[in-house]
């Protein structure tokens, strides 16, 4: 297990390398830049070429290249071009919204998605998992913004239960705030991964409940309920582990939808606010952090296998 890591680590460096020049190099595609910002449009051509050289933008992509990735591989991401903000300060602070809206959205879709899930599977052929089913098939036609909408206008609109927009000025200092503002962000994250992921769960307990070992368990005088929690869960839970890590990828992608709509000032919002303004030694700071990201879930959910099934402990 331990070799494993530490070649699993090592190709998620070269990735993480690879996913660097790429960043880098496609941001350049974009037309503009952050002197084009900074001059505006009374600027002069003489001016923009004075402020592209004072921010080093006229040096050859190369050692642009190689002067970003050499502060990178010392901890330094970059700063702003345009307010000299690191992108590491920046970053910890729209943590503090984004990380709780992506981990409470992930709770909520599994707490709809296990439940309904192994429900709707052990209820197969019923009138009842049909429509769970169906329902299901729904939520995942529904995109997060439609539903962010629909959740504004129900129960914040109408209703009056929970804020619309916005997130407390100090933060988690207001934790009772804080947490009403995320509610709506979560469910509206939360049911559209959920419906996804219920699929997924039902497949899973479907093929445990038509498995050999389970009609073994339960000729051994095993109700199905207990054969199912006893020896078919970490079976299903296989699959469903591996869907759960693309769902988290897929949530920091959703939640710069969701952050737009319910106006949360989180990594989405600063990475689109970051993009408009051409900041892109920030932006490609930011873009960096969130690759790694993704690729340190897929280092977590392979190692998660391993611990599920210990079969897998001495493949390569």
């Amino acid at each position: 297990m331990a070799w494993y890591i530490v070649r699993r680590t090592g190709l998620g460096a070269v990735s993480l390398a690879l996913a660097s020049v790429v960043v880098f190099a496609l941001l350049r595609l974009l037309p503009g830049d952050v002197a084009t910002t900074i001059g505006g449009d009374e600027a002069t051509p003489e001016q923009l070429a004075a402020l592209r050289a004072e921010l080093g933008l006229d040096r050859p992509l190369p050692v642009q290249y190689a002067s970003w990735i050499g502060g990178v591989s010392n901890g330094d991401f970059g700063q702003s071009q345009l307010d000299g903000s690191t992108v590491s300060s920046e970053l910890a602070r729209k943590l503090e919204v984004t990380a709780p809206l992506t981990a409470g959205a992930i709770m909520v879709a599994l707490a709809v998605a296990v439940p309904l899930g192994t429900w709707a599977a052990t209820r197969r052929g019923t009138a009842a998992g049909g429509a769970l089913n169906a329902l299901s098939q729904l939520g995942i036609a529904i995109p997060s913004l439609w539903s962010a909408l629909l959740l504004i206008l129900v129960f914040a609109v109408t209703l009056g239960w929970l804020p619309a927009q916005g997130f407390p000025v100090d933060g988690w200092a207001n934790p009772g705030e804080a947490f009403r503002s995320l509610v709506l962000p979560w469910l509206a994250l939360g049911l559209t991964e959920g419906a996804v992921l219920l699929r997924f769960v039902r497949s899973a307990v479907l093929g445990v409940l038509d498995s050999d070992f389970l009609r073994t368990a339960r000729a051994k005088g095993m109700t199905r309920n207990r054969a199912l929690v006893r020896h078919g869960f970490r079976n299903a839970a296989l699959p469903v582990v591996s869907i759960l890590g693309l769902q988290l990828a897929a949530l920091l992608v959703g939640a710069v939808v969701v952050e737009q709509v319910f106006t949360l000032p989180g990594v989405g919002s600063m990475l689109i606010t970051d993009i408009g303004n051409r900041d892109l030694i920030k932006v490609q700071g930011e873009l960096l952090i969130l690759v790694a990201t993704v690729l340190v879930i897929g280092l977590v959910v392979d190692i998660a296998h391993r611990l599920i099934d210990p079969r897998l402990r001495h493949t390569v």
